[in-house]
């Protein structure tokens, strides 16, 4: 395998009533930088410890992998705006014919460029990926998945990454971020075809604000009758209105057997609900939601990190908590009609009564500060045989995630690793 990165040659992409477009900032990484930046990234996910080190003997990536940018269109389907988006094709160099496809929907991010696509950067050697400017959750899948011969590909979700524009995010958006999957995943089979790649298979994985995503990607495949061989979700608030009360300071969720202390919620909750506010206020039309929900004196920084992403000094150091930022009141009575229509589309996009069937796994940490398990727990009951649930125990909200990528029999008891698992189903 070569060392270092090359120049991957340009691929073209046809979207949903999209013309045909340049996949840009292609790029080739070898499967030794691959370890090496996962290597170097592993102990920020890793934290509080519940894995051994990164043992590139055991997790090491096989091929030297391709990412091309791919850019297609896109219809919202609450507005009706035709936009451009963007996203990432990971393809593992040398493999020829059919192939396993994963598709991989991110997690929160609190930037405007932390995206899949960013990872193209690295077509220059120089380039030094960092937690705070990359998606480094998506590192971890390239290396875990494409490093052993799956196509992966990755959307940019609507208000991220390059095509963003004045377009607002649609954090927890569901016919938004739906379209976005499906008409990158589209482009990105498109992209494949015109190399000689066909999908043997299709697997999905999506992690936190992604777990959701994933899940409503998968019932949206299911409902075109497209097949899914597997669903791997971890730390999923499938249930928008549990995961609202619970940021909003609620402790009405009873302890997981053997677990005696919960962690307190992080702060970076707040900027998840204020993201979420901005998203259905725009996407939704409930003007001034924003205005009713968040307390007076909070108002001013809500509206500022929604336009930028950005805090200043004092803000980083003592914004809110997610139960002193809402009004008084918020989840026990009648405050606003903005408010009372925001509870009813939280409820409408939740994800947990369904049935699934094909196999579906959801990973949940049982010391996750941004998901108590409990949440997990009416999806796992509903859902039918296909359905199975993993704790990890001592899993953070980063653990968790990191426990279904490199965990073992230790870790996750009699459940093999996300990759080993859709191996047996290849």
């Amino acid at each position: 395998m070569a060392a270092g990165l090359g120049k991957a040659g340009p691929v073209l992409a046809r979207g949903r009533g999209a013309g045909i477009q340049d996949a840009d900032q292609s790029c080739r990484i070898s499967a030794d930088r691959l370890n090496a930046l996962v290597a170097k990234a592993y102990p920020l996910f890793n934290t509080p410890a519940i894995l051994p080190p990164f043992d590139v003997q055991q997790h090491g990536a096989r091929f030297d992998v391709d990412l091309h940018r791919i850019v297609t269109q896109t219809v919202v389907p609450e507005t009706g705006e035709k936009l451009s988006i963007s996203g990432l094709l990971a393809l593992p160099v040398g493999v020829r014919g059919e192939l396993p496809l994963l598709s991989w929907q991110h997690g929160t991010i609190l930037s405007f460029d932390q995206v899949p696509s960013n990872l193209t950067l690295l077509a220059d050697p120089s380039y030094a990926l960092t937690d705070a400017a990359d998606s480094l959750e998506t590192l971890f899948n390239i290396q875990r998945f494409a490093g052993q011969g799956y196509a992966m590909v990755a959307a940019d979700y609507v208000g991220k990454g390059p095509f963003r524009g004045g377009h607002s995010e649609g954090y927890a958006v569901k016919d938004a971020s739906v379209r976005t999957s499906l008409d990158i995943l589209a482009a990105g089979q498109a992209v494949m075809r015109k190399m000689g790649l066909s999908a043997s298979k299709l697997f999905l994985h999506g992690w936190s604000q992604g777990a959701l995503n994933t899940q409503w990607l998968h019932q949206a495949l299911r409902k075109q009758s497209r097949p899914i061989a597997a669903t791997a979700v971890a730390s999923p608030f499938n249930d928008l209105n549990e995961a609202w009360r619970f940021w909003g300071g609620a402790q009405t969720f009873a302890l997981p057997q053997g677990v005696t202390t919960y962690p307190p919620l992080p702060s970076w909750i707040s900027l998840c609900m204020v993201i979420a506010l901005g998203s259905y206020e725009f996407y939704y039309g409930l003007k001034g939601l924003m205005k009713s929900a968040i307390r007076p004196e909070y108002q001013d920084f809500a509206q500022q990190f929604w336009k930028n992403y950005k805090l200043s000094s004092d803000q980083t150091a003592a914004f809110p908590t997610g139960s002193e930022l809402l009004v008084p009141g918020f989840f026990e009575r009648f405050t606003a009609p903005q408010n009372s229509a925001f509870l009813r589309h939280l409820a409408a996009n939740r994800a947990t009564y369904w049935a699934y069937d094909s196999p579906i796994r959801f990973d949940y940490g049982l010391a996750d500060e941004a998901l108590h398990p409990a949440m997990v727990f009416p999806a796992l009951a509903a859902g039918g045989a296909f359905v199975t649930g993993v704790p990890i125990a001592g899993g953070s909200h980063r653990g968790t995630f990191m426990a279904g990528l490199y965990g073992d029999a230790a870790t996750l008891g009699v459940s093999g690793n996300i990759l080993d698992w859709f191996n047996r189903l290849r």
